[in-house]
């Protein structure tokens, strides 16, 4: 069976192949190796800009018109109708379409998608609502569309398939037609380190917190800066590592020097998980997430496939699969996340403890085993 997938991120063409800014595209690109065929869908920029992850070389790709942002709607809505006939052109030879949002172009193909009467399965990563009120508090306007938009997704929800990503999306879709809940991991099943990889850490030095992913104000790194000036005053050698990138990663930069700690952090960017950033989650000491949303972090995942402990922020859908591998803390408690990084370096029973259940966690999510469970639902 043949699908399309339509997923409203940046792509970008280079001499290497085609790039995205995120990694869930990665995680479609997997999904449609196991169908007998899919073509991803999004916007195209054209040439490469920054885009840091590498599809596959057999992913079929088709580019829709480029516009920078949904927070500028002119722009995007210029695009409108030559996207249209780019779908509507795609549809004809496909058996259905998995569309993530919600998403104005999103729900535009969705309702596109039954008038040809194909197989729709819609997709959700993260509650829009909280989502827009967090990243553009004072827009009151894209607070509103973003209201209108998540209530259309629900109600076309309770007609078709749906993906969720964690259990507090699944209940909030809990009336869809059919349910699958997915937990994004792009975590083989031979990238779970051994037990010796966590056996071999060594707490009674310099210290090392480390923090992955996007530096955006839904993620909160400027408390990573709060919590390394507390840590450190505490009287124990931490230093922290961020690996990623994002629009508050100067902010940060400046945080850390007001606070006087910029000697004791490296800001290394965005580091890809196959060519070094397995090596520095395996060389860290403790992980720590401090988002204010979230829905299932694969960061998590990569956390416990090298058998780090973890210190997380009790968002989302972190409990559900972290709960018991990691302690969680409230979001934006910067006390707390200190108190746990100090749990974790004074007690190596507990280290091993969530450790080895983070360990077990990851094996049973693994890229392959998540991306087969998505594609026999979206053929059910």
């Amino acid at each position: 069976m043949r699908f399309v997938a339509y997923d409203d991120q940046v792509f970008e063409r280079d001499g290497e192949g085609l790039w995205t800014e995120r990694t869930f595209p990665l995680f479609i690109a997997e999904v449609g190796a196991d169908l007998g065929g899919l073509a991803l869908i999004g916007r195209l920029r054209g040439e490469r800009a920054g885009a840091s992850f590498r599809l596959p070389p057999r992913v079929e790709f088709v580019g829709l018109p480029f516009y920078a942002s949904l927070a500028h709607p002119r722009a995007a809505a210029g695009q409108v109708l030559a996207s249209l006939r780019v779908f509507w052109r795609e549809l004809a030879n496909a058996d259905g379409a998995w569309i993530l949002g919600p998403h104005p172009f999103g729900l535009l193909f969705a309702l596109m998608t039954l008038a040809r009467r194909r197989r729709l399965v819609l997709g959700v990563r993260q509650e829009l609502r909280a989502y827009a009120r967090r990243r553009h508090p004072s827009r009151r306007s894209l607070h509103l569309v973003a209201d209108l938009l998540e209530a259309s997704w629900r109600l076309l929800a309770r007609f078709c398939a749906v993906v969720v990503v964690g259990p507090e999306l699944a209940t909030q879709y809990r009336r869809a037609r059919r349910l699958h809940v997915l937990h994004v991991s792009m975590m083989r099943a031979a990238h779970v380190a051994a037990p010796e990889v966590e056996r071999r850490r060594r707490y009674d030095g310099e210290l090392t917190m480390l923090s992955v992913g996007r530096l955006d104000e839904e993620k909160n790194p400027l408390l990573l800066a709060d919590v390394l000036a507390t840590a450190r005053a505490s009287g124990r050698s931490w230093r922290l590592v961020v690996c990623g990138v994002g629009s508050l990663e100067g902010k940060l930069a400046r945080r850390l020097e007001d606070l006087g700690v910029a000697a004791a952090a490296e800001l290394r960017g965005y580091v890809p998980i196959d060519a070094g950033l397995r090596d520095v989650y395996r060389e860290a000491h403790a992980f720590l997430h401090v988002s204010w949303t979230e829905g299932v972090p694969q960061v998590l995942f990569e956390a416990f496939a090298a058998r780090l402990p973890v210190v997380a922020t009790d968002v989302g859908g972190v409990r559900a699969v972290a709960e018991g591998a990691s302690l969680l803390i409230p979001p934006g408690d910067r006390d707390a996340a200190v108190a746990a990084l100090e749990r974790l370096a004074a007690d190596g029973e507990l280290r091993t403890r969530l450790t080895d259940a983070g360990a077990a966690v990851v094996t049973g999510h693994t890229l392959e085993s998540e991306a087969g469970r998505v594609a026999a639902f979206l053929v059910a």
